[in-house]
């Protein structure tokens, strides 16, 4: 069965964060580790233009994560706390993260993309031209690079999918280059 089936099935045909049934389409909530029905959500055009354009969110649109913050599914409860952190400065969406609990790990899925710190400690990763960088975005490697601790040569030109950030370090960046994980500097690549 497919993704989308299995999400159409999951949700009600519904869009998981405000219940609309209009233009609904798979979510992936990045980063993923497999992949499929646990790391995605179904959710509505509205709803995907305002996850993936900060600044852009309608505060009342989102009030809607008072009910899908409960979700019994791990990536809807993940993009509601995401989506509750960038707009906490409201006042009542730090109430709604005040009510939240997850694991480890699923804290640090939702902590993943760097929501929920503060902009004067939020560590900003950017490409050689000074754009910055997000979790999930593709870039591409200006220059061959040695892969320490192997023979490999990561060449000029290759396209990097899907990448992952350092939080602790805004110079770092994860991919996978032919198949392996590798650690990027970020002088060294351009996004695509």
């Amino acid at each position: 069965m497919s993704i989308e089936r299995e999400l159409n099935k999951r949700s009600g045909s519904k869009c998981e964060l405000c219940a609309a049934t209009e233009n609904l389409k798979v979510y992936e909530v990045l980063p993923t580790k497999k992949g499929g029905i646990d790391e995605s959500i179904m959710a509505c055009s509205t709803c995907i233009d305002q996850i993936e354009t900060p600044g852009n969110e309608d505060l009342n649109h989102w009030r809607c994560l008072n009910d899908s913050m409960w979700s019994e599914h791990t990536a809807v409860q993940v993009v509601s706390w995401r989506i509750l952190s960038r707009l906490r400065s409201a006042g009542w969406p730090q109430e709604l993260i005040d009510q939240m609990y997850f694991d480890e790990d699923t804290l640090a899925w939702a902590q993943a993309t760097g929501e929920g710190e503060d902009d004067e400690n939020k560590v900003v990763h950017r490409d050689s031209n000074g754009v910055i960088l997000e979790v999930g975005d593709s870039v591409v490697l200006i220059k061959d690079l040695k892969v320490k601790g192997s023979s490999m040569v990561a060449k000029q030109g290759t396209a990097v999918r899907n990448i992952r950030l350092d939080h602790e370090n805004a110079e770092f960046i994860e991919g996978k280059v032919d198949g392996q994980t590798i650690v990027i500097i970020t002088q060294y690549v351009k996004k695509i």
